[in-house]
């Protein structure tokens, strides 16, 4: 029998890494979405001396360095730290858990909440690691609606609201009176976290929200843009939320002034232009931006095939979204996909319209049957 693949509870940090089976993953969360080009210079740096060579970019549009050796953790903390990418406090560095939407302006509202969340760390009351924030409220409307944070500031359909997850209204507030009621919001959430609901969306399923908190309509997410040039720089994507560090570095050469961070597997060059090669998909229409795939076998313990291989094959042929598991936990992909295959020993088990934990309509599927289009 196949031993069941050990979920865990918190997320990596700088200070606080995950151990894999090729290292350590240490995990930078940039402040507002941003890193200078200096930063991102001494990140790839760092990368390539200490770690695997590559940077993972997560669904939190936060960067990763896999593959640091223990003996390696306190020197790769302070070139960090050094470069200005870690807060002093581990306290507050974990707390740090903000989504921004990344095409924000200097002055605009976006920035202004955000910069003063991060000034207000302290007065947020402790929450589960996972517990996380969005500032979603740039005049395009709302981008990050289906990407995770318990507590969201956005453009509702009449004005600036605060809106907990998996709720379609929210709480109008003001520039003024913004992040003071998500302080309260966290605070009523912690509260009511209880062991076995300890995210937002489970624990207003329990205990519904205070009625004057979902008064005010949200509004229709906003279309995500596409990969290409814009007004900012190039938007590009990685494969697999992947960057090579060597890659990257080589695009500050053409005069990239820094890096704002997307988490759709993408990332902005701020002026620069659109990279070639294969470390980049610049392409809007490449079958790869369809398919999540986790880092598999043989870097995760818990996986059970080599996952990013039988992606690559596979994207060609997927219509629709595709996720491609190497265990039971589902790291790559929470939301539902259209083909969902599962790592199960030597096979797959396959789900159509849902996630890792839904029921399969097929076992055993050998990658020879998915390749042939048995599924």
């Amino acid at each position: 029998m196949t031993a069941a693949p050990m979920v865990k509870g918190w997320c990596p940090g700088a200070y606080k890494p995950m151990m894999s089976v090729d290292g350590l993953v240490v995990r930078i969360r940039p402040r507002m979405a941003r890193i200078e080009a200096e930063q991102a210079t001494g990140l790839c740096e760092v990368a390539l001396q200490y770690g695997s060579g590559h940077i993972d970019l997560t669904n939190r549009a936060n960067l990763q360095i896999r593959g640091v050796a223990e003996a390696d953790h306190e020197v790769v903390v302070a070139r960090l730290g050094a470069l200005g990418l870690l807060d002093a406090d581990p306290e507050m560095e974990g707390r740090r858990n903000i989504l921004v939407t990344p095409f924000w302006e200097g002055g605009d509202l976006a920035e202004t909440l955000g910069l003063e969340l991060l000034e207000r760390l302290a007065e947020l009351p402790r929450l589960p690691a996972k517990i996380g924030f969005a500032i979603d409220c740039a005049d395009t409307g709302p981008l990050l609606t289906q990407d995770p944070a318990d507590i969201r500031l956005e453009q509702g359909a009449d004005g600036l609201i605060l809106r907990a997850e998996d709720c379609p209204a929210g709480r109008a507030v003001t520039p003024e009176t913004a992040i003071p009621a998500l302080i309260e919001m966290a605070q009523w959430l912690a509260d009511h976290i209880t062991p076995d609901a300890r995210r937002m969306s489970a624990v207003v399923a329990n205990s519904p929200l205070p009625e004057e908190w979902t008064a005010v309509k949200a509004s229709a997410p906003a279309t995500r843009p596409v990969l290409g040039l814009s007004p900012f720089g190039a938007l590009v994507a990685a494969p697999f939320g992947q960057i090579d560090a060597q890659a990257l570095l080589a695009c500050f050469a053409t005069g990239v002034k820094g890096l704002r961070l997307t988490p759709w597997r993408a990332l902005l060059l701020e002026g620069g232009q659109m990279p070639s090669g294969p470390a980049f998909i610049a392409n809007p229409a490449d079958p790869l931006l369809r398919v999540d795939a986790c880092v598999g076998a043989p870097h995760c313990a818990s996986a059970h095939a080599q996952t990013r291989i039988l992606a690559r094959q596979l994207a060609p042929l997927s219509k629709g979204r595709l996720h491609v598991s190497g265990c039971a936990k589902g790291c790559a992909r929470s939301g539902t996909a259209d083909v969902v295959l599962i790592a199960q020993g030597d096979t797959f088990s396959l789900v159509k319209d849902g996630r890792v934990s839904d029921t399969p309509v097929k076992t055993g599927l050998r990658p020879t049957d998915l390749l042939t289009g048995v599924f």
